[in-house]
């Protein structure tokens, strides 16, 4: 009854609170967004909303977020539960945007019990006690299907903190099979493991070779920005995400390469 309820209120104010045309027309272009139709960009529109009305967006040091920028990182969080529901980011609640890469502190225990504390230079983060942490310079760099997209990989952290501790098996979907997940991704994960320790040549970021986790993020952000480079290297893994995601990439995707984010950077000022 409760959930009725919240979807009920939920329609009520998207219809009384769209993202204006003027706000939403110029990312209807962005490659990203390519092959959508009618009734999906509407969907996406949404949820964009409905992210701006629930999640909190905290600007750092020194950066001021207009309304375009605000609408910009929200079509790119919601493009991954596009067929999930918002309902998949009920568990968190705050954005905290800085105006380039930043610094975090690190803390961790080593299999012996022994604390190490370091500090890392990062884009992104997802925490495991709320928040994502996003640099806006690499926000503005990821819409373009260069295979890079920051949002989407914190998010795929988030979708996979759903059921714990991030490990790369986040909650799967009624009538999908654990072990084939398994399969694919232990698969890709050792070969990414291999090509990063004997130095061979990948056209997947070997960060995913970092740990489980990073492996179900960057391959997250492959199967949006550059679908048919990992189904041509790991096709069992897109089959899963496709599964996962609902969606399939290939199927609207041109292969598109890098352009420049002039024209997006025009709007953002705005």
């Amino acid at each position: 009854m409760l959930q009725l309820l919240r979807h009920h209120y939920r329609q009520w104010w998207l219809k009384r609170h769209p993202i204006e045309d003027a706000l939403w027309q110029p990312l209807s272009t962005m490659p990203i967004l390519r092959g959508l139709d009618e009734g999906e960009m509407k969907r996406l529109r949404e949820l964009a909303a409905w992210f701006l009305r629930t999640k909190t967006i905290t600007p750092v040091a020194g950066i001021e977020l207009s309304d375009p920028m605000r609408v910009i990182l929200a079509m790119q969080a919601c493009l991954p539960i596009l067929n999930l529901g918002f309902d998949a980011y009920d568990d968190w609640h705050e954005v905290i945007i800085y105006p380039s890469q930043f610094i975090s502190q690190t803390r961790e225990r080593d299999l012996s019990g022994l604390v190490h504390e370091g500090e890392q230079i990062l884009a992104g983060q997802a925490r495991s006690d709320g928040p994502v942490l996003l640099s806006w310079h690499d926000v503005m760099e990821s819409p373009w299907l260069d295979g890079f997209n920051v949002v989407i990989h914190e998010l795929a952290h988030k979708l996979d903190m759903r059921n714990g501790y991030p490990n790369g098996e986040p909650p799967l979907h009624y009538g999908m099979n654990r072990d084939d997940w398994k399969a694919a991704f232990q698969a890709a994960y050792q070969d990414l493991q291999w090509r990063a320790n004997a130095g061979h040549p990948s056209e997947i970021d070997l960060y995913a070779a970092t740990d489980p986790a990073e492996c179900f993020a960057v391959l997250s952000e492959m199967f949006f920005e550059s679908p048919q480079i990992l189904n041509t290297n790991y096709p069992q893994v897109y089959q899963q995400l496709q599964l996962f995601y609902r969606q399939d990439p290939i199927a609207r995707l041109s292969r598109v390469r890098y352009r420049p984010v002039s024209d997006l950077e025009a709007f953002a000022a705005v």
